[in-house]
């Protein structure tokens, strides 16, 4: 597989209000040094049973995307040690089909999230690593086009579910899967074509024309959480400014204020909506990232780490996640780059 570019040339922080620059960047080094004392010496995140997973793979690879986001890299002397513990824990928690997801908690999700991981760090690492990397990745992304591929019928054709084998398809899931095939791409791997499109497919026929939002399995379930997946996803596969996304969009930013903080999955939201919203660029992006630096910023708690909220009870994942979408504008995972005329 062709290697990763490595950003490692920090670009500015674009936020809305310049002033918020260096809290900012403060709270994401306090947030990430949280997440360094929260990992156990085999990889493993998190302080209980839960929050281990006890043997997920989706939390060291979200701890371990949440550094990369903010332009650490394997070896630093600051948080590279997080990133190869992860990295270390994931290559040894998989079975013989390149599966991550029976590890514990989380199953595609976190078979998805392990995978995205693995190809954002490929090219960043060592040659023991790399060769680790090169060995499973392609098994990896096999489970994940298979799942793909398990006859459903046309509502959840194109998706993704919990397990390899599931009839049914959600957005959520969706969104990680195509994300993880997406990078691959990126990153030379035979992902073939029709997968992408299916996928994409999938998200156009779960978008609400009505309302204007994405929703979980139809109608406007979870819409405040995943109407920012839709967007990503569209975007980051080459569907700009579609039709969809702009009125994802102006669901979004007509609700955000008063729904999104109070969802049970507010962080994964949050995670979402920032992502998907700094791809449209513009007065969107600048509106809403005002907003979410002021509200989340005094949240975080004198540990570095954000609280749990509702259905979310993870600190390590609520942590990693408001990382992962405050750094946004840093640009530095591969995956989620942007085309820089959008704001011109």
């Amino acid at each position: 597989m062709r290697k990763l570019q490595v950003f490692l040339c920090l670009m500015p922080l674009v936020v809305g209000a310049a002033p918020t620059e260096d809290r900012v960047d403060q709270a994401i080094e306090k947030g990430l040094g949280f997440l360094l004392a929260s990992q156990r010496d085999d990889g493993r995140m998190g302080a209980n049973d839960w929050e281990t997973g006890a043997k997920t793979c989706a939390l060291p690879a979200l701890a371990g995307m949440a550094c990369l986001a903010k332009g650490h890299v394997p070896g630093d002397a600051k948080y590279g040690k997080l990133i190869d513990r992860a990295l270390d824990y994931i290559l040894s928690h998989h079975d013989e089909a390149g599966y991550f997801g029976e590890v514990g908690n989380g199953k595609m999700y976190a078979h998805a999230i392990a995978t995205l991981f693995l190809t954002e760090v490929s090219g960043m690492v060592s040659k023991t690593r790399q060769a680790q990397i090169d060995a499973i990745l392609p098994k990896a992304l096999r489970v994940i086009v298979d799942a793909q591929r398990i006859k459903k019928d046309k509502r959840h054709a194109g998706g993704w579910r919990y397990t390899p084998t599931a009839t049914d398809s959600d957005t959520s899931c969706s969104g990680w899967c195509l994300m993880a095939l997406r990078s691959a791409r990126l990153n030379g791997a035979q992902v073939p074509e029709e997968c992408i499109r299916d996928a994409v497919t999938y998200m156009h026929r779960h978008h609400n024309s009505q309302k204007g939002c994405f929703s979980y399995q139809g109608g406007e379930q979870h819409a405040y959480t995943l109407s920012g997946a839709g967007i990503l996803c569209l975007e980051l596969c080459g569907r700009h400014e579609a039709p969809e996304s702009l009125s994802a969009a102006k669901f979004l930013l007509s609700t955000y204020r008063e729904k999104l903080p109070n969802e049970p999955y507010a962080y994964y939201g949050l995670y979402y909506a920032a992502q998907g919203l700094f791809q449209l660029g513009g007065d969107d992006w600048k509106t809403f990232s005002e907003w979410m630096y002021e509200t989340y910023l005094p949240r975080q708690q004198a540990s570095g780490a954000w609280p749990r909220h509702g259905s979310e009870n993870s600190e390590v994942y609520a942590t990693a996640m408001t990382i992962l979408a405050f750094a946004v504008p840093y640009r530095q995972l591969p995956v989620y780059q942007r085309d820089e005329t959008v704001d011109d």
